[in-house]
């Protein structure tokens, strides 16, 4: 039984609620102060996601010794954000976005923390189990493009999800560039200097949590979840003609089916250009520079790729991307293994093919759904997403160890092709879709 305390606590509550749930006008001033917020947070969290890109390949190379098994980092800390991406979606479906997002951050600084503690003890036990908890910080920075959105009409999807995503370039183009730097400090500190960025990525990400748990006030997806249940109400009682939307299944498939192949094809190739090029006699500044390029191609171009998807359509550049990630492929195989330029190149392009294949099946996934089960349904997504990055990465390290990163990039780029047959099925539903988003739903 609530007290009275409880129910005073519910009233208030409930009042600046419903004066949100009222006021078109909050509704966009919140729509533009929780992109901001998100975008913060992005700048920690791209730092933070880097460390793990950049080195841990490389750890895990001189802790085990071989190149077979270098792809395992990337598996385990996809696989730790396959778990994280479960349990941010449906806390953040219980509780909301600040409670979800702030909790994963937090658990992937953890993680950051337990790696130094294993590089210090040699140990590789510890290292796997850290690494599956790093894991939660590269979950939760993909699903923070998700808070953006929550207020958004169906034109401004894409753009929000691009939005939130360009401001992780910051932090994710000074990560890979700050190894060095970061090694030094480590050295200073008596830590391996592989280690270095994994302690920039403890601050970063714990840092993007308290950005979420002080600043999303009040909770984008609770005002949504709130908009919806007003809507539905007044279509019952007649009051109103709402288009109520229900969740497109065919939509949810053919979004997580872009987003997933876009992720194995990138995780592939990129876990494996570190140690091809440490094979071939490039220092960790050049890996740096090549990995910096690589993921500011991964989140730069959402200035622009975000308003493209949002007026030429999800169909389009969709295809886009499967063509671009096979451009990668091609230039990434058939690169001379001294040429940093066509390295370059290569995992730009890679980078850029999954930045359109990303923020396409995002707004193809949004557009799908409705508020009151959007945030599991966006967790459950995501935790595919995760398992397909595992895979892909678990197999390069096999794959190169067995034929050569030539072979790997070609395989990758032929594999992005299967984006193209998916998006023809899916335009069987696309009139349905642009009924929808002519309606502004």
């Amino acid at each position: 039984m609530l007290n009275k305390d409880s129910v005073k606590a519910l009233d208030v509550q409930s009042t600046w609620l419903q004066d949100y749930v009222n006021s078109p006008e909050k509704q966009k001033t919140l729509y533009k102060r929780t992109l901001f917020v998100v975008s913060i947070s992005q700048i920690f969290g791209g730092a933070g996601l880097a460390a793990g890109v950049t080195v841990g390949a490389l750890i895990a190379q001189q802790m085990l010794g071989t190149d077979a098994y270098a792809g395992v980092p990337t598996a385990l800390f996809t696989l730790g954000s396959a778990g994280a991406a479960w349990l941010v979606g449906r806390l953040s479906q219980r509780k909301g976005r600040r409670a979800g997002l702030a909790t994963g951050f937090i658990l992937g600084g953890i993680g950051a923390i337990g790696i130094i503690f294993a590089t210090l003890l040699n140990s590789v036990f510890l290292l796997f189990l850290a690494l599956l908890v790093y894991g939660a910080g590269t979950a939760t920075n993909l699903q923070a493009r998700y808070a953006g959105t929550d207020l958004a009409n169906a034109k401004q999807r894409a753009t929000a999800v691009s939005m939130a995503m360009v401001f992780t370039t910051f932090g994710a183009v000074a990560g890979p560039n700050l190894t060095e730097a970061m090694g030094k400090v480590a050295l200073a500190m008596n830590i391996p200097a592989l280690a270095g960025p994994f302690i920039l990525a403890a601050v970063a990400y714990i840092l993007a949590g308290l950005v979420f748990y002080i600043m999303l006030r009040p909770d984008p997806l609770l005002i949504a979840r709130a908009i919806e249940e007003r809507k539905q109400k007044a279509d019952k009682q007649g009051r109103t003609k709402t288009f109520v939307p229900t969740t497109n299944k065919k939509g949810v498939t053919v979004g997580a089916t872009v987003m997933i192949l876009t992720q194995i094809v990138m995780v592939a190739i990129m876990t494996m250009t570190p140690v091809h090029m440490k094979h071939h006699g490039h220092d960790l500044d050049e890996v740096g520079i090549v990995i910096g390029f690589h993921i500011g191609s991964m989140y730069l171009p959402s200035l622009f790729t975000g308003i493209l998807i949002d007026k030429i359509g999800r169909t389009a550049m969709t295809i886009a991307s499967g063509f671009t990630l096979l451009s990668a492929g091609l230039v990434a195989a058939m690169a001379p293994s001294d040429s940093m330029v066509l390295l370059v190149v290569a995992l730009s392009l890679l980078g850029l093919g999954w930045n359109l294949g990303l923020i396409s099946g995002t707004a193809q996934i949004v557009d799908a759904t409705e508020p009151s089960t959007r945030a599991k349904t966006q967790g459950t997504i995501d935790v595919w997403i995760a398992l397909a990055g595992a895979s892909g990465g678990a197999l390069s390290g096999m794959v190169v160890a067995q034929s050569s990163y030539a072979v790997l990039s070609l395989s990758g780029g032929i594999l992005s092709l299967i984006l193209i047959p998916v998006i023809i099925w899916a335009r069987g539903g696309a009139e349905e879709n642009k009924i929808k988003i002519d309606q502004g739903l």
